[in-house]
């Protein structure tokens, strides 16, 4: 391949033969040269590496193609320095840190460097510069970073955008009638987000200041115990407003501090036993800092999920093991949920619930019977019948059904169990239970019944191989189906259940669902709470966000 040589995009002779266009009027000649000495771009040949990532990646192209359609005329300022939009916008990068995002992140500090110059090739640096970190803005505000992605693209595959468009969205911002409302719009609206905004301004406070002290560890604290602890437990409960200040020192665990106490351990996903043991302390002893953290990479998931969650919707956060439906966006149902296993991780996406089938078979995938179905088989023949799991020769339509016992499973390998397709019958033994909701989408993964609902005692359940197990699943059905439209009641599901006979209702009306992975988020009391990292997700994105610290 050929030497691809970088060269001036747009000359002096162009800046002058392109009319005036909305972004401003003709600037000096002095100022458009100096705006051409920062606008540079490949050649044709580059087009095809244009394609294969994202435009706003690639600084060069993105804002030759901007400056392109803006007759090459500065955006921000003019030759007496910055625009009053030009103001807004260094407003907003600036306080980029309330929304969990590091102002350095849109080069604040040479932003404001240069714009405190008189200098034309300052003022004209400078308007580049403005121009593809508002991009920046805009498309992490709407859609997420992108850099998530580069760090870890099988795990945030839904973080940025690659088909985002500089161009358009400059367009959307300077025609918008009021700028700055433009840009307060662009991160989610809901209280989801807002409120862990206000949470992240809080612990940001707190961490700049307080001394945080650490709690020591030791043996467990019972309510009635003394423990010479107490007090810096009291005085982290407080500054945590999970307690009242109390003016005379903690001696004894009482009542009142006991209250306290089972307050933070609910809001922090622990046995709230009131029993001040390894983990209560674990939590007791991260720093506003580290609660700032956690909020901020909470913030960055729900900027790459749907906006707009919907009137009517379903909520289900993975690492909270629940699920909540939403009517006017109140909670109207909440449930525990199964989620996947540590190495079978239900993943975050947000999609459209087409349709629920009731009785449903289950269709036994290929993985699992390679992995668990054939060595049970093995072991004993009668694995699948017993569990009324019927054998068809391949997954085509025309297959025929083979009699499972009349196979010599010992002699059959992986790759051949993988043709089998095995299906197991509607029943109080289907693993799918009694009613599947249905939102089709790449992960293969979708809500169900199950009729191991022993397993909602436990307070981490990581027991599925992706899909989310719902603990009731026909007060959802009936939910989901009464804002279908629908007149069905209870006993209907209840009578559709005991005839046994597979029954697939189509949605009249798409229903939002979203997939989330929330280790902080807003109860229905309007609290902020938080959960431990099942899946060790934060752990990913605290590195993807580096030594960034909001904190200053």
């Amino acid at each position: 391949m050929k030497f691809l040589k970088l060269f001036s995009c747009i000359s002096y002779f162009f800046f002058m033969a392109l009319p005036a266009t909305l972004y401003g009027s003709n600037e000096s000649n002095d100022l458009a040269k100096a705006m051409a000495q920062h606008l540079s771009c490949y050649p044709l040949e580059l087009l095809e590496f244009k394609k294969q990532q994202p435009i706003i990646t690639t600084r060069d192209v993105c804002l030759a193609t901007i400056y392109h359609e803006t007759g090459a005329s500065p955006i921000w300022v003019t030759d007496r320095g910055l625009t009053e939009k030009g103001f807004i916008l260094i407003d907003y990068l600036r306080s980029s840190s309330r929304e969990g995002i590091d102002p350095e992140e849109y080069e604040i500090s040479l932003i404001e460097e240069l714009s405190n110059s008189g200098r034309l090739e300052d003022l004209a640096r400078l308007d580049t510069l403005l121009t593809y970190n508002l991009v920046k803005y805009i498309h992490d505000m709407s859609f997420g970073q992108i850099k998530y992605r580069e760090f870890d693209p099988k795990l945030f595959t839904e973080a940025g955008d690659e088909d985002f468009k500089p161009v358009e969205a400059i367009n959307a911002a300077l025609t918008a009638q009021d700028f700055a409302a433009y840009i307060d719009a662009l991160p989610p609206q809901h209280e989801y987000y807002t409120e862990l905004r206000k949470s992240l301004a809080y612990y940001m406070e707190l961490s700049r200041n307080n001394q945080w002290e650490t709690i020591p560890s030791g043996s467990l604290i019972r309510p009635g115990q003394q423990d010479e602890r107490l007090e810096a437990i009291q005085r982290r409960l407080a500054l945590t407003s999970q307690a009242q200040t109390r003016s005379q020192p903690v001696e004894i665990y009482d009542d009142e501090l006991a209250a306290s106490v089972k307050k933070f351990q609910s809001e922090h996903g622990l046995t709230t036993d009131a029993i001040i043991g390894p983990q209560t302390l674990a939590w007791l002893n991260k720093s506003p800092q580290d609660l700032a953290n956690i909020i901020r990479v909470n913030m960055a998931r729900w900027r790459w999920q749907a906006h707009d969650l919907g009137d009517v919707h379903v909520i289900v956060n993975i690492a909270g093991f629940s699920l909540s439906a939403f009517q006017d966006s109140q909670v109207a149902l909440e449930m525990p949920v199964i989620v996947g296993k540590l190495q079978h991780k239900t993943p975050v996406f947000s999609d459209k619930i087409r349709y629920l089938d009731f009785n449903p078979f289950w269709n036994v995938p290929p993985k699992i019977a390679r992995d668990e179905e054939l060595p049970a088989l093995q072991e004993n023949p009668r694995h699948l019948l017993d569990r009324h799991i019927r054998v068809f020769s391949s997954w085509k339509s025309d297959a025929v059904e083979l009699d499972s016992l009349a196979i010599d499973w010992k002699s059959v390998g992986r790759s051949q169990m993988s043709q089998y397709k095995l299906r197991q019958d509607p029943g109080p033994w289907n693993a799918l239970g009694r009613v599947k909701f249905v939102f089709p989408n790449t992960h293969a993964v979708y809500l169900h019944d199950t009729p191991a609902h022993d397993l909602f005692v436990h307070p981490t359940r990581t027991f599925s191989h992706g899909c989310i197990r719902v603990s009731k699943p026909l007060e959802l059905a009936l939910f989901l189906l009464k804002n279908q439209g629908y007149s069905w009641s209870k006993e209907d599901i209840d009578n559709i259940v005991l005839e046994g006979e597979r029954i697939v209702v189509s949605f009249k009306d798409d229903l939002p669902i979203h997939i989330t992975y929330q280790t902080a988020w807003l109860d229905k009391n309007g609290k902020i709470r938080f959960s431990d990292d099942i899946y060790g997700r934060d752990t990913r994105l605290q590195e993807a966000l580096g030594e960034n610290n909001l904190v200053r």
